[in-house]
């Protein structure tokens, strides 16, 4: 049981390894051209992981089915937001502060469970979040520094992923990780496609080996991932999500020239002690879904409750 716990730890360390070279392959593009057209060409190289997500009972056209075709319909228009924040958050700030500003998820996804899943939150879980909260006031420093569009960007992105992830504990295990997975690639290809239109520009050579990087690293992670939960348990696996910030630091430093100050580093050891708190808090109340923070949203999808043993259901639905 050891071992195979110990297999599913390194390979979740991989998995969320290869989520940080994702996102750096599209910091690499520099913003060269639009956040919008590097979404859509990152889901078209990401439908390389639906047919490992396909299990041997399913067919393709439950990519397009659902138990609740509104609350796929609203992972359909947020999985398109969220990348194109989470796009713009990583073409503007350093890696390490679109992270941190990203892992506001947990926070968020604790107030969503709240307003729309009426869950019952006590003062460690609202704790949490106001740690967190307190972390992005010390990285923003409203007053002090300009804020950008790659702010907002990361805040819409923390947004986004947690919306995804209330969705998934409102439609429960009955819904195919297929058919989560295909609504926000779908919806990020058909938002993303509409919106680059009047703009579009051919990507170069350069940026089309930034864009497969951003794409396929993404589809591996979450492939990887979904590896990694059949040896481990979600809760097991869940921290080592946090391991995308040392990733994200050592390639700011290495790649890009970006240095963390104190005040960044002070509110990135906040946000994530907020996040391992709800983590940690959620793992005693056994809750039925996990609360992945990756950069990717998809990234949930891997350690749902299709591949867990548990009898636990979501409280109420959205």
């Amino acid at each position: 049981m050891f071992d195979s716990t110990l297999k599913g730890i390194l390979i979740a360390f991989a998995s969320f390894a290869a989520f940080a070279w994702s996102d750096a392959s599209v910091k690499l593009i520099e913003g060269q051209i639009s956040p919008i057209e590097s979404a859509f060409f990152g889901a078209v190289f990401g439908t390389v992981a639906l047919p490992f997500l396909r299990k041997r009972k399913d067919q393709w056209r439950d990519v397009l089915r659902t138990t609740n075709r509104p609350l796929w319909l609203l992972r359909f228009v947020s999985s398109g937001m969220g990348a194109i924040g989470s796009v713009t958050a990583f073409t503007h700030l350093s890696m390490a502060e679109a992270f941190a500003l990203i892992f506001l998820l947990p926070s968020f996804v604790t107030i969503m469970s709240v307003v729309f899943l009426k869950e019952q939150v006590g003062i460690k879980r609202w704790s949490a979040v106001i740690i967190g909260f307190l972390g992005v006031l010390i990285i923003l420093r409203p007053g002090f520094r300009e804020l950008s569009i790659g702010h907002l960007g990361a805040i819409i992105g923390g947004l986004s992923g947690a919306l995804s992830i209330v969705i998934f504990r409102a439609m429960g295990p009955s819904e195919k990780n297929i058919s989560l997975y295909g609504a926000g690639v779908l919806g990020t290809l058909f938002l993303c496609g509409l919106a680059m239109i009047p703009d579009f520009q051919p990507p170069n050579a350069e940026q089309w080996l930034w864009l497969a990087g951003y794409g396929l690293f993404a589809a591996l992670a979450n492939v990887l991932l979904m590896c990694a939960a059949q040896y481990a348990p979600a809760t097991v696996i869940g921290p080592t999500q946090y391991s995308q910030m040392l990733w994200a630091i050592l390639f700011g430093y290495l790649i890009f020239g970006d240095h963390v100050d104190q005040w960044m580093l002070c509110g990135i050891v906040l946000i994530i002690g907020s996040g391992m708190l709800t983590l940690i808090r959620e793992k005693q109340r056994h809750t039925p879904l996990p609360s992945s923070v990756a950069a990717d949203q998809n990234a949930a999808l891997a350690i749902t409750p299709e591949n867990q043993d548990t009898d636990t259901k979501p409280e109420s639905s959205l």
